[in-house]
């Protein structure tokens, strides 16, 4: 259209396709209206998805719901609360009343006392989640170096908004949802709070005992699939692997630790050669684009404004991950408020990922 209106107007330009595409790829109006958000190439896997440890060493969580169950007369909220392990994909799911603080707390040390202790955590950044992080910090304080090493339980925060960084879990909800649609479509007008929980464990069973590779699935003579309950079940005698080499013959042993940890050694054998390496492939996200930078003027998105209406923000510090890539940054945007009727204008900062953002203009081209 604008080549067109140029040459309407009887003026030719020579190379005018590159001079036209140039022009509106530098125009603030254009770049507003009709840009897409920013995208980088996807990540590589956290450290903790690919090495060897035991379960729920290292965990994803969130809270799924809710769920209307019966105590006599009255109707009440439930939710659930599922944890997954990031090495061997098992999950752990436990009943909340409410989404407290408090209520996550207890259950966070039921699921350390059945599973055993937690290193890490990684979430997004919900209320309940946010105060459990603030609550164990300051029990910490007075506690040396090496106990609170000892203690663990480290919480790994996701930016908000960004909920495409939680997918390990996401999608495990999905799961979990899928299976309870079933089971409560016979039983949801006698749901009560003991049921939710009995439905909940019935779903981590069946989870938990799902393939994690289909290499083998239609082979009669191919070993047994491999499960997280192939680990799980073994949990109790593999705090931490002893040192030494363990062979075959050790299944036919007396000593039925040397049997125990030879079958666990044969999970992990199993985990990286049939599991571990589907997680390399890049299925999206796969071109490096440009990182964004300090002082980069931008458009917030916000799902529920016209695309006209999204603040303007500047950028004002980058996070790169580990391999130099900027996934997340910190804004300044401006946020009106009223108070008595008189609107008040202050600067907010807020973190965000670079999806949920549109460039305007570039630090470099700024004079």
């Amino acid at each position: 259209m604008t080549m067109n209106e140029l040459r309407a107007n009887g003026i030719w330009v020579l190379g005018c396709g590159n001079v036209v595409s140039s022009h509106i790829y530098k125009c603030v109006k254009c770049r507003r209206y009709r840009r897409s958000t920013e995208v980088q190439q996807m990540a590589d896997l956290p450290q903790e998805r690919a090495e060897e440890s035991p379960p729920f060493t290292y965990c994803g969580l969130d809270c799924f719901g809710p769920f209307i169950v019966k105590e006599g007369r009255k109707e009440l909220k439930r939710y659930g609360l599922l944890f997954t392990c990031l090495c061997s994909r098992a999950v752990h799911i436990e009943t909340l009343d409410d989404l407290t603080t408090d209520a996550f707390m207890n259950a966070l040390r039921t699921v350390m006392a059945i599973r055993g202790p937690v290193r890490q955590i990684r979430c997004d950044q919900g209320t309940n989640f946010m105060g459990a992080r603030r609550v164990l910090s300051e029990l910490l304080k007075g506690i040396d170096p090496e106990r609170q090493r000892a203690f663990g339980c480290e919480f790994v925060l996701n930016v908000p908004s960004a909920s495409h960084m939680g997918g390990v879990w996401e999608r495990q909800i999905r799961t979990v949802r899928s299976i309870l649609m079933v089971m409560l479509d016979q039983a949801a007008s006698r749901l009560d709070t003991t049921t939710l929980r009995t439905f909940l464990y019935e779903t981590m069973a069946i989870i938990n005992s799902r393939p994690l590779s289909v290499e083998h699935l239609n082979d009669p003579t191919g070993p047994e699939p491999l499960t997280p309950n192939h680990i799980l079940t073994m949990k109790s005698s593999i705090i931490l692997p002893p040192p030494g080499q363990f062979c075959k013959e050790d299944l036919y042993l007396c000593k039925r630790w040397r049997k125990v940890q030879f079958l666990a050694n044969e999970f992990w054998q199993r985990w990286k050669r049939e599991y571990l390496l589907n997680l390399q492939q890049r299925r999206k996200w796969q071109k490096i684009s440009r990182n964004s930078q300090i002082d980069d003027i931008v458009i917030l998105q916000e799902d529920g404004s016209p695309r006209n209406e999204w603040k303007l923000a500047k950028v004002v510090e980058v996070y790169p991950s580990a391999d130099g890539m900027v996934r997340k940054l910190k804004l300044l945007v401006s946020d009106t408020t009223f108070d008595k009727g008189k609107p008040l204008t202050r600067s907010v900062h807020l973190e965000r990922p670079i999806h949920k953002v549109v460039t305007l203009l570039e630090a470099s081209s700024i004079t």
